[in-house]
């Protein structure tokens, strides 16, 4: 997928279709990236954070997890408010709050007020990813939304791979309460820009000449009760969303307790962490980037999207868990830390997979269903830093049990997907729209 100005106006009659679309799926990867680079800043400022508030590691715990908790809860509202107003809106609005409560972390003087600033840090960011859920189902062909998920899930991971390094590059200027005004003002240039830019519909955005609406399917970006009854008694959304609180419950390992891990339980300098720490979390960009690309493949072999979609996940969540296994094993910090990015990278494999099935099962109802299943996905990002630690206490034992908790939710993320359907929508869609085919046409 090529990002290149668009060479045709939308009133134009030449052949040649606009690219108005993947300019859309740039503005998706350049909000993922901020997104978790302000999620993820917290995590190498931890240790400093604790010194100037004088938190305990169970307190500074408490608030890693107040972000996952408010984001969990607000997800579904997030994604119901989406599916009611148009992401244009909702996006713009959710970015401007998060960027907020990005600076306000750095006002924190207590316990107490850096815990309520997370929480609210974390509503702002809740509703985004069922926003983007939406925008890539109204703007891009099937076939094109693999690869779209996996540029934008790395973008994400990318953010949260540079956050360390550019919190350790800023340390040498500025404080830790500095760092968090830098990175929440990125925020509000990005929703100014994409306010003026993006458009709900294709159809209304002037950069679109007629042979680009041809290549984007007709889908229904109207306004709609979400039948909820049928969409939260599906047991395909149960199964989703309990995979996918597994695969966050691993990965906020990596981008909240990793760093404080390899300075206190392996004796390594800050600067190092910093580099060490951001490891897994690039090889979850490549991952995702991997996941797109090998699920596209598997359906045009296959011919089938449900089988394909299911041995990806098989394949992602079996090898995450084996390669946990033996990175628990290695005495040496830097091996372990390479084998635990082998696993990130297997177990991101799972997220395009994941998020395109969303797109089906919710049909019209993307926002909502998708806010459903991201936000039991984030109750695992919530529970991760609390229960990690906790066991964090117990010393390099503590360690090793969080370390093999990883290995059991890659094991139950495995399981879901043999109960799983993925392609068969929620509910009914509207009249005169088609679900997605099964099998396609090789």
């Amino acid at each position: 997928m090529k990002f290149a100005p668009n060479a045709v106006a939308s009133g134009s009659s030449a052949a040649t279709p606009t690219r108005t679309r993947h300019w859309v799926v740039g503005w998706a990867m350049l909000i993922s990236w901020i997104t978790f680079l302000d999620r993820a800043a917290i995590g190498q400022a931890a240790p400093l954070i604790r010194r100037d508030l004088g938190l305990t590691s169970v307190q500074i715990g408490y608030a890693f997890s107040a972000f996952g908790l408010a984001y969990a809860l607000f997800e579904l509202p997030g994604g119901w408010y989406c599916d009611l107003k148009g992401p244009r809106k909702v996006l713009t609005r959710i970015v401007l709050w998060w960027s907020a409560f990005t600076i306000a972390t750095g006002w924190a003087w207590s316990f107490s007020s850096l815990w309520v600033t997370r929480f609210l840090f974390g509503v702002g960011e809740a509703g985004c990813y069922p926003s983007l859920a939406r925008i890539f189902r109204t703007w891009l062909p099937m076939d094109e939304r693999p690869l779209a998920e996996g540029l934008k899930a790395a973008s994400a991971r990318l953010g949260a791979a540079v956050a360390p390094i550019l919190v350790v590059t800023l340390l040498r200027f500025m404080s830790w309460r500095a760092v968090f005004l830098v990175f929440g003002s990125v925020g509000f240039v990005w929703a100014a820009l994409f306010y003026a830019w993006y458009r709900d519909e294709p159809s209304q955005h002037r950069a679109v000449n007629e042979q680009e609406r041809l290549l984007i399917p007709a889908t229904d970006t109207g306004h709609h009760s979400a039948p909820w009854k049928r969409i939260l008694l599906s047991p395909s959304l149960w199964m989703l969303s309990v995979q996918w609180f597994c695969h966050f419950y691993a990965f906020y390992f990596y981008i909240t307790w990793l760093p404080t891990y390899l300075q206190e339980v392996r004796g390594i300098d800050i600067t190092r962490t910093a580099l060490l720490s951001g490891l897994p979390v690039l090889a979850a960009a490549l991952g995702s980037l991997a996941g797109g690309w090998v699920l596209a493949r598997l359906i045009r072999y296959t011919g089938d999207v449900a089988r394909s979609r299911k041995l990806a996940a098989y394949i992602s969540y079996g090898a995450a868990a084996l390669l946990m296994i033996v990175a628990i094993q290695m005495p040496a910090a830097g091996m372990a830390v390479y084998l635990m990015s082998l696993s990130s990278f297997a177990a991101e494999i799972s997220g395009p997979v994941t998020w395109t099935t969303s797109m089906d099962l919710g049909g019209p109802h993307v926002g909502a269903v998708s806010g459903a299943m991201n936000a039991i996905g984030q109750l695992g990002g919530a529970a991760a830093p609390a229960i990690i630690g906790y066991l964090a206490a117990g010393g390099a034992r503590g360690w090793t049990w969080a370390l093999c908790s990883a290995v059991l939710v890659y094991a139950i993320a495995f399981l879901c997907w043999l109960c799983l359907d993925p392609v068969t929508p929620l509910a009914n869609l509207p009249q005169g729209t088609q679900p997605p085919a099964n099998r396609i046409r090789k």
